[in-house]
């Protein structure tokens, strides 16, 4: 890993939805704090609620349905229904479930039929459980046929420097929970771990001009991270760190960058709260709407209510960064672009507020 990184402080030109001939439309229902979608096809997709419930939104016609027999979810505070992924008439979903000795992590893979959830299994649970409702993580996706999965420290720093349990790590699991035999063999890790020392880690996706694993991470006051991940690695949370203790401005560790330790390819100071994230085409289509923006990473942002547009240089690595929308849309949730290149948002907002939570499509 390059022994430099981006440390970005607010010098921003904002380009707001009215300047730049942004339109924007809310698609479907409105949403009571929506977390995670995943698309089926070009047209339709699945989104989820904190509180465990899944809609099916046509975007071309703003039609939608529930999908029923959602298993029961912990939600409370950060805890709930969280990311979802479709792959091939299989979806698998993250949400914080109850158990005797405290709420664990939990993945479940079914298939829709009639509009119900069918057979369901769950094929991960953390193996910490903890009373805490802090730091869930809970980012999907799928990379050569493997599920990867975020998961945070939940609210106990030290765990994402035990490799032995999954809090602070991100997973890779087959599509049956079992093992991939390429996983890393390190001692004492947890077999499905496949990088650790990260914090809240809630956004995850693949680059698909480098094949490479892209995250970012909440930090504590500062320290928002975007990495790049590779197998077997430790990411530093704690030990190394940009971030400060909240109430006291000290400096969570007096290290930046440390010896046997990824560094960040990106900081945020002070922290923007990122979740989800997208890589925007760079090349097919011309007829994509924004074409500024092709080969650039979209992020985010819940405390700033921010959609951020990262430009990645020659070299495969975050550049520079602009604002796209700013406030527009409250806090943002989770990102995704679709064929036609609109992107759309899911805000994490309810009913009461205003915007209203649900999704939207950003467009020309």
């Amino acid at each position: 890993m390059p022994n430099f990184i981006f440390i970005f402080i607010f010098t921003f030109i904002s380009f707001t939805a009215k300047a730049d001939n942004i339109k924007i439309e809310h698609i479907g229902p409105t949403l009571k704090n929506p977390w995670g979608m995943d698309f089926i096809n070009d047209r339709e997709l699945l989104v989820t609620e904190k509180r465990g419930r899944i809609f099916h939104i046509n975007i071309s016609d703003g039609s939608s349905f529930e999908i029923h027999n959602v298993p029961k979810v912990a939600s409370t505070m950060q805890g709930g229904l969280l990311d979802i992924i479709h792959n091939d008439g299989t979806i698998f979903y993250c949400y914080s479930k109850d158990t005797s000795e405290g709420t664990v992590l939990a993945i479940d893979r079914a298939v829709i039929v009639d509009d119900k959830l069918e057979k369901q299994k769950t094929i991960f649970e953390s193996n910490n459980p903890s009373w805490s409702s802090y730091h869930f993580g809970c980012r999907l996706e799928i990379i050569d046929s493997k599920l990867f999965a975020t998961l945070g420290e939940r609210g106990n720093r030290f765990n994402s420097q035990n490799p032995s349990i999954h809090a602070g790590s991100i997973i890779r699991i087959n599509f049956d929970g079992s093992i991939p035999i390429d996983n890393p063999k390190i001692e004492g890790w947890a077999p499905e771990n496949f990088s650790i020392g990260h914090r809240n880690p809630q956004g995850m996706k693949l680059n698909p001009e480098t094949q490479e694993i892209w995250t970012h991470e909440h930090g504590p006051k500062g320290g928002d991270e975007i990495n790049i991940i590779i197998a077997g690695d430790n990411y530093g949370w704690p030990l190394v760190s940009h971030g400060f203790e909240y109430g006291t401005e000290i400096k969570v560790s007096e290290f930046n960058s440390l010896k046997g330790f990824n560094d960040p390819e990106w900081v945020w100071l002070p922290s923007i709260a990122p979740s989800g994230m997208d890589f925007y085409p760079l090349e097919g289509n011309n007829e994509l709407m924004f074409s500024k923006l092709k080969g650039n990473l979209l992020v985010g942002s819940l405390k700033f209510k921010r959609l951020y547009s990262i430009s990645i240089n020659e070299k495969g690595l975050p550049e520079s960064e602009s604002i796209l929308i700013d406030g527009t849309l409250g806090r943002i949730r989770d990102v995704a672009v679709a064929k036609d290149g609109s992107i759309l948002i899911l805000n994490d907002e309810s009913s009461l507020s205003k915007p209203e939570g649900g999704l939207y499509r950003i467009f020309k």
